[in-house]
């Protein structure tokens, strides 16, 4: 049997999902039995394998934390050094350090989340501020499927892996979703607001998209 993630909600049909790291998830009615799931899973397993092989084939290859690798920070690329001591990553605004006592992708994820804090919590405020946009809680974290949220109840969400990218991408999420506290939709409204927010948040979307893969591949 395939590995696959199971959801289940108020539903009527099956439906599969195979996501940007080739990972498979199976959308199913709250009470249909795992029996039928897994007959489903196993009548699309060619077609499932096939798009899943097809998406590993276009994945970049993990990383290795060698010396030399080069890693992100808003939008510019350093090289990686290696030491013995200190923080599980320093940065001088030249290099990477990585403490080899700590695992590299642990070390990174402490790193960019502590650094994104520091840079998306004053201009989440200043838009906020500007345009009278109150939300509730903000929630850092790294996601595969969404750089950020904003919930029913205006509780925000975002990806801190967007450290990796320039100011502007890191702007045009909050934006983005600080306008979802007036429009919970993708209406004309919505990006009338989030041009006067961000007229630039076309060209910021076209760097994500075509920098998404290389942000997740941490």
């Amino acid at each position: 049997m395939i590995d696959y993630q199971l959801i289940r909600s108020k539903r009527k049909t099956l439906s599969l999902q195979i996501d940007k790291q080739a990972r498979l998830s199976v959308r199913a009615p709250m009470r249909l039995s795992v029996k039928k799931i897994e007959d489903f899973i196993n009548e699309k397993q060619s077609w499932i394998e096939k798009k899943q092989s097809e998406i590993k084939s276009n994945l970049p290859p993990k990383q290795t934390y060698a010396i030399g690798n080069k890693y992100l920070l808003l939008g510019k690329s350093y090289p990686l050094q290696h030491t013995q001591s200190g923080n599980p990553i320093n940065f001088d605004n030249q290099a990477f350090s990585l403490n080899t006592n700590y695992e590299g992708n642990k070390a990174f994820h402490w790193f960019y989340k502590k650094e994104f804090i520091k840079i998306a919590t004053p201009i989440l405020e200043q838009l906020a501020k500007k345009y009278d946009l109150n939300y509730k809680e903000v929630r850092f974290k790294a996601q595969k499927s969404r750089w950020g949220s904003c919930s029913a109840s205006n509780n925000i969400n975002l990806n801190y892996l967007l450290v990796m990218a320039p100011i502007s991408v890191i702007t045009m999420v909050i934006a983005h979703e600080l306008a979802h506290i007036i429009h919970k939709n993708h209406s004309k409204d919505f990006y009338a607001l989030l041009t006067e927010m961000m007229p630039e948040h076309k060209q910021a979307d076209i760097w994500l998209k075509k920098h998404s893969q290389t942000l997740h591949n941490l």
